[in-house]
C-alpha cells in the first residue's frame, strides 16, 4: 500500500505526464522513426537507422522542445482550460507554475543541447522552433487563421529535422507531410470549437469565435475535400505499398466526419469529431511499415 506522500508524488506524476501530453510525444518518437524508415530512408537498413545517434538525438531535441511547448501552452491556457477542460486542469494544477516554468526552461536547454551533438545547424533549427512554439503560444494563438495555420506547422516541423538529416527531397515526402498538416489543419479548428466557451470568455478571437460555427463548418467540410487530394495522388500516383488501405480508410472516415460535423451543435459532437481526427493520425503513423511490408518480413522470417 502507498503511503500519503508516495499517493501524492504519483499524482504529481501524473498531472505533470498530463501537462506534457506524454502520450503524444510518443506517438511522435514512433512516427519519426517509422517515417525515416520507410519514407526518409529506405535505402538504409533498419538497424543503421535505429541505432543512428545523430537521429536518437534528433528524435531527443524534438521531444524535449514538444514536451516544453505543451508546459507553455498550459502555463498561459491555465484560465480558460479551466472553463473547457475543468477536471483535467484541476489535475494539471497539482503542478505549481513555478515548476511548470522551471521545467519549461530545463526542457528547453536539453532540446538545445541534444541538437548540439548532431550540429550548430540543427542548434540554430531546435532554437527557432523554441522561439515559434513560445510566439504562438503567447501570442499567435488568439488570433484567426494565423493561430491555426502556425499550430498545425509546428505540430509537423519535428519531421522535417530528420528530413533535413537525411536530404531526401522526393515528391512523395511533401505529397504526405500535405496530408498530415491538412488533418492537424482540421484539429486545430475542431479544438477550436470544442473549446468557444472558454475561448469567448478570455477573448481568444478564434474561427468560431469571430466568424461562427457555420463558417468554421464550411471552412472544415472544405479542408476535408482538400485533404482527398494528397489521399489520391498517394493511392495512384505513388508507391505506397498497403498504406494505400489507409488512404481509402480515411477518405471515408473523413466522410462520415463531414456528416456528423453538419448535424453537431453540442460540445460532446465536436470531442467526438476530435477524436476522429485523432484516430486518422494515430492510426496513420501504425500504418506506415504497410508501405514496404518485406522490410519487416525479412528481418522477422
Amino acid at each position: 500500500m502507498l503511503n500519503r506522500k508516495q499517493k501524492y508524488f504519483l499524482l504529481k506524476f501524473f498531472s505533470l505526464f498530463s501537462i506534457v501530453r506524454g502520450y503524444n510525444i510518443l506517438i511522435i518518437v514512433i512516427a519519426q522513426y517509422l517515417a525515416s524508415i520507410f519514407i526518409l530512408a529506405p535505402q538504409l537498413a533498419i538497424k543503421e537507422i535505429i541505432f543512428d545517434a545523430n537521429i536518437f538525438m534528433l528524435v531527443l531535441a524534438s521531444s524535449s522542445a514538444i514536451a516544453a511547448g505543451y508546459i507553455i501552452n498550459n502555463f498561459y491556457d491555465s484560465d480558460k482550460d479551466l472553463i473547457n477542460r475543468p477536471r483535467k486542469t484541476m489535475l494539471d494544477r497539482l503542478v505549481s507554475q513555478r515548476t511548470k516554468l522551471t521545467s519549461y526552461f530545463v526542457l528547453n536547454f536539453l532540446s538545445v543541447i541534444f541538437a548540439s551533438y548532431v550540429s550548430f545547424k540543427a542548434v540554430v533549427f531546435f532554437s527557432l522552433y523554441i522561439f515559434g512554439i513560445w510566439f504562438y503560444s503567447h501570442k499567435l494563438k488568439k488570433y484567426p487563421f494565423v493561430g491555426n495555420f502556425v499550430a498545425a506547422t509546428l505540430a509537423v516541423i519535428p519531421f522535417f529535422a530528420v528530413f533535413i538529416y537525411y536530404k531526401n527531397f522526393e515528391m512523395v515526402i511533401f505529397v504526405h507531410a500535405t496530408f498530415l498538416f491538412l488533418i492537424i489543419a482540421m484539429r486545430e479548428l475542431v479544438k477550436d470549437l470544442e473549446n468557444i466557451k472558454g475561448d469567448l470568455a478570455h477573448d481568444y478571437r478564434t474561427i468560431p469565435v469571430v466568424y461562427g460555427e457555420t463558417i468554421s463548418k464550411k471552412m472544415l467540410t472544405i479542408l476535408s475535400v482538400l485533404t482527398l487530394i494528397p489521399s489520391y495522388f498517394l493511392i495512384s500516383k505513388f508507391n505506397v505499398g498497403y498504406m494505400n488501405f489507409f488512404f481509402i480508410g480515411s477518405s471515408i472516415a473523413l466522410l462520415i466526419f463531414v456528416v456528423i460535423l453538419w448535424k453537431s451543435n453540442k460540445k460532446i459532437h465536436y470531442v467526438v469529431l476530435h477524436n476522429i481526427l485523432k484516430l486518422i493520425i494515430v492510426i496513420g503513423v501504425f500504418s506506415i511499415p504497410l508501405i514496404n511490408v518485406s522490410r519487416i518480413l525479412d528481418k522477422v522470417l
